[in-house]
This record gives structure tokens, C-alpha cells and sequence, in this order.
């Protein structure tokens, strides 16, 4: 199937590295975040990717000028700097074509199994679904027993609730539901496809991070060096 990445945010929460470089282009373990992402749906079978550029997007497309050596598909796309995500989904259409495909943010790594997510997503005959995550606790936990600390918890991985992680299987139709360029995917038009109950949700409570801040960045980064990246799912 064919990934589309949306790569054209530029991440004002992390101003010390995307003031000189867009989002996907911070790098973990001196690579990009970007190519963490499309080696996880690569180590799947999935090849083909369509990168959304936008802010500063001419730096993935020189990146990409040589591309890796492994059999991969690259199109960058450029969808403007303003655009929303949904438009910036709507404007890859001619590219996608009139089949179903997978897409992402250019922010997110997770262990996800994408066949399983894939097979899911085929079983229940939804036009969307979305991988729920459980967010990273940012805060070590307390226990009590009366005005006692009981139990330290530092920084546990699973945090309240599940969230949108990204790693969607979208079926073409779904682009019918956004409006206009301006249009953020998450709101109207996921909004909708809930209420019509097209939205699918496929639970990982695994492994998923994505970096949104400098603090982001340095725990993955630290996972990386110490060889304790659960994302890395490919072999070198």
C-alpha cells in the first residue's frame, strides 16, 4: 500500500532545531525522524511513500535527491506552507489514486505491527482507522498510604486515556470529507466519520512516542544510543 506522510508542520515547540530544519528533518541517532518513520512501514512491505511537504519542505527533497538503496518509492509533494492536514491530504488525491492507503504524521515513532493495523482495518469494513495510543506519562507517579509516600513511579510509559497516534488506514473516500485546503484532518473531518461510525480505532498500548518537544527528542534519542529503541523494528 501506498504511505503518505505528512511532513509540512514545522514544530514551534522544538524552535532550536526547526528554526534552521522542518519537524521530520530533527534528527534521532544522527537520522532522521522522517526516515525512522519509513523504515517501520518499510520493515512491513510498504514502500511506496508520498512525503506532504510544506515549511522549509526543499530540505526533505534534497534528502531524498539520492534515495536509500533499498527498493524504496519517494514522491515529494509540496502542499504549501499554510495548508491544513486535511488539505494537504486533499492535494496528494492525484497521487493516491482511487485506492486505499496508509498515512501518518512526520512526527511519530511506535513498534506497531502496520499488517496487523492493516488487517484490522479490512476485518471491519470502516472507510478510516485510527491507531489510539496511550500517551508517555510526563510526570513521575506517587502512591500513598495515608500522609505516606508508599510507591515512587518515575515517568511511567502509559499515561490517562488514548489519543490519536497517527498510523491511519484511510480508504479513498475519505477525502470526500474534507472541504477545503484550510481543513485540519483531526477536527471535521475525523469529527464526522465518527458520527457516521466509519472510524475505526486500533489499539496499541505498546511502544509510541512522538516528538514534540526537546525533551521528546532527547528521550529518544538517549533510547537510541543505549540500543533500547523499541521502534526500531527493521534490521540494519
Amino acid at each position: 500500500m501506498k504511505v503518505v506522510i505528512l511532513a509540512g508542520g514545522q514544530g514551534t515547540r522544538l524552535a532550536e532545531e526547526t528554526d534552521i530544519k522542518p519537524k521530520p528533518m530533527v534528527e534521532v541517532g544522527n537520522r532522521p525522524i522522517l526516515w525512522h518513520i519509513m523504515n517501520i512501514y518499510a520493515a512491513a512491505g510498504h514502500k511506496e511513500f508520498i512525503i506532504a511537504l510544506g515549511y522549509k519542505g526543499e530540505i526533505i527533497k534534497n534528502y531524498f535527491l539520492n534515495p536509500p538503496a533499498n527498493g524504496w518509492s519517494i514522491h515529494c509533494v509540496d502542499t504549501g506552507p499554510k495548508t491544513g492536514t486535511g488539505g494537504r491530504l486533499k492535494k496528494l488525491a492525484p497521487f493516491i489514486k482511487n485506492e486505499p492507503f496508509l498515512m501518518t504524521y512526520g512526527d511519530g515513532v511506535a513498534n506497531i505491527d502496520i499488517n496487523s493495523l492493516i488487517s484490522f482495518h479490512r476485518k471491519n469494513k470502516k472507510l478510516a482507522t485510527v491507531t489510539a495510543v496511550r500517551p508517555p506519562a510526563r510526570f513521575g507517579g506517587l502512591e500513598f498510604e495515608g500522609d505516606l509516600v508508599s510507591r515512587f513511579t518515575e515517568k511511567p510509559q502509559i499515561g490517562e486515556g488514548w489519543i490519536n497516534g497517527g498510523f491511519f488506514v484511510l480508504e479513498p473516500k475519505t477525502l470526500e470529507y474534507i472541504e477545503n485546503d484550510k481543513i485540519m484532518f483531526e477536527r471535521q473531518p475525523l469529527e464526522q466519520l465518527a458520527q457516521e461510525k466509519q472510524l475505526a480505532a486500533y489499539r496499541h498500548p505498546d511502544f509510541w512516542q512522538c516528538v514534540d518537544t526537546l525533551r521528546d527528542l532527547r528521550s529518544l534519542e538517549a533510547l537510541w544510543k543505549e540500543g533500547h529503541a523499541p521502534w526500531k523494528i527493521w534490521k540494519n
